[in-house]
């Protein structure tokens, strides 16, 4: 087994020697696809199934709870009363011998009165484990599974889930599905949940909770990174409700105190081989403001000999050549786009932009007001950035995209879909866009991605050289 994986990571090295520039250089794609309506599934489709029994846990959701993956966060939502705060937990089905006790709150938004929201932390987790857990109580009491990341190694594969702006159509639906079927084990969310800021008075809250447990399908097993969008702000001043993101904040949870943040909104993680940073579009960026600050240091925590591969998530995309909110992203890029480069992140996935879009390494880290030059230029320093706002809501597709196509933009096409991100090791990883045609998962735009740190020459001659020496070593015994 050990050879085994030491000639996969040679492999992989070797493969790493050549350049790809796989997927479909500078295409524009003519797909035109048939989709359903755009509109929000009826509240009385089995999508929204409300659980059985009395006091039922629903809307049921879990994301992690530390900086390394070895915590979750479990919530969930009580209608009738707060019920018990209660989590038992175990390695084995239907023997739990744990038992954890978390909080509970809720909250009311013009007239709309939530339910119970509970949050439990649940931590000291061992890696690479599947853990089975109970909420509730008596006959109304669920169960349900999750499994723990691998420990934080460069070499550990791992495979990542993309999704963006999904809301709760049939489109959405179709979305989800896929993804479930996808073999991903965490969902990276770019923003744009529930699409409940579409609605008025109390049926904002009313559409919080059919998103929650339309949802819960996926989240009660597998982990979603939460990022916020444009429409979780929910700024409705003809309501009397000004707070922003504030039926998000009460309902999604994150462990951004353990890496340092001083909001919700942002902060970063550690899973498996990836270091995973989340910003927020709708927050202040700008010099000296806290999520300024917070992201310079958190920069200089990435340690690329343990987590190699660099994400980070935001919901406007920095390069975007679709009409649909075209340079929306230009102030948080001028602002953060030198710092992508110089600490070599690897890919940037956003949406916001109903489409898809994957452009090549380009930066326009030289252009100023006054000077420089006028358009991006490839720099092999710099991020593969990806939109992904296509999980499927009733605003439907952004099919208007600026002609001609950018040199910076390698493959756009206004479709659904959602993508996977597998993380072989250390050098290298496989990436996918799939596109919801008539209810069917098609792959559509793939490439390599390879390693911006271990793509280092010194670091890759390194690596050769250890992974020959102990081929050597392993050939002796």
């Amino acid at each position: 087994m050990l050879l085994a994986m030491l000639l996969n990571l040679v492999l992989a090295s070797f493969v790493f020697l050549s350049f790809i520039r796989d997927g479909s250089a500078g295409i524009t794609s003519s797909f035109i696809r048939s989709e359903w309506p755009a509109v929000d599934i009826p509240l009385d489709h089995e999508a929204f199934a409300v659980p059985k029994g009395y006091n039922a846990p629903q809307q049921v959701h879990i994301t992690q709870g530390d900086y390394d993956g070895k915590a979750v966060i479990i919530s969930w939502v009580t209608t009738e009363e707060p019920g018990h705060s209660h989590i038992q937990y175990g390695t084995s089905e239907n023997k739990f011998q744990t038992s954890e006790e978390g909080t509970v709150t809720n909250y009311t938004f013009h007239k709309y009165k939530s339910g119970y929201i509970h949050h439990c932390l649940i931590e000291g987790l061992e890696y690479e484990t599947k853990y089975y857990y109970r909420i509730g109580s008596g006959d109304s009491s669920r169960e349900f599974w999750f499994k723990t990341p691998p420990k934080v190694d460069p070499d550990s594969p791992y495979k990542f889930g993309i999704i963006g702006d999904l809301g709760q159509t049939f489109n959405s639906l179709s979305t989800l599905e896929h993804y479930i079927q996808s073999g991903a084990q965490t969902v990276l969310f770019v923003g744009d949940l529930s699409y409940a800021d579409r609605y008025q008075y109390n049926d904002v809250g009313l559409r919080w909770d059919t998103w929650g447990r339309f949802v819960e399908r996926s989240t009660a097993y597998h982990p979603w990174l939460w990022s916020a969008g444009n429409h979780e702000i929910d700024y409705m001043p003809y309501m009397g409700e000004v707070v922003p993101f504030k039926n998000y904040l009460y309902r999604y949870t994150t462990p951004y105190l353990a890496s340092n943040s001083s909001s919700p909104l942002w902060y970063a993680v550690r899973r498996a081989s990836a270091h995973i940073i989340v910003l927020s579009s709708y927050s202040p960026f700008v010099k000296y403001t806290p999520q300024y600050m917070w992201l310079k240091e958190e920069l200089k925590r990435v340690e690329r000999e343990k987590t190699p591969w660099l994400i980070v998530l935001m919901h406007v995309p920095l390069y975007n050549s679709n009409g649909a909110h075209y340079m929306e992203g230009e102030s948080m890029r001028s602002v953060f786009e030198s710092w992508f480069i110089e600490y070599k992140v690897d890919v940037i996935f956003a949406g916001h932009v109903h489409a898809y879009e994957r452009s090549y390494r380009y930066s326009n880290v030289d252009y100023n007001i006054t000077g420089g030059n006028r358009y991006p230029l490839p720099n092999k320093s710099a991020p593969v950035y990806i939109t992904v706002g296509d999980g499927g809501n009733q605003e439907g597709l952004a099919s208007r995209f600026l002609d001609p196509q950018p040199e910076y933009s390698a493959f756009r096409e206004a479709s659904y879909g959602h993508s996977t991100l597998e993380i072989k090791n250390r050098t290298h990883a496989i990436y996918h866009w799939n596109r919801n045609d008539d209810g069917k998962k098609v792959p559509t735009d793939s490439f390599v991605l390879h390693n911006q740190y271990w793509g280092h020459n010194r670091r890759r001659r390194k690596l050769k050289h250890f992974l020959l020496k102990v081929i050597d070593e392993v050939a002796s015994m």
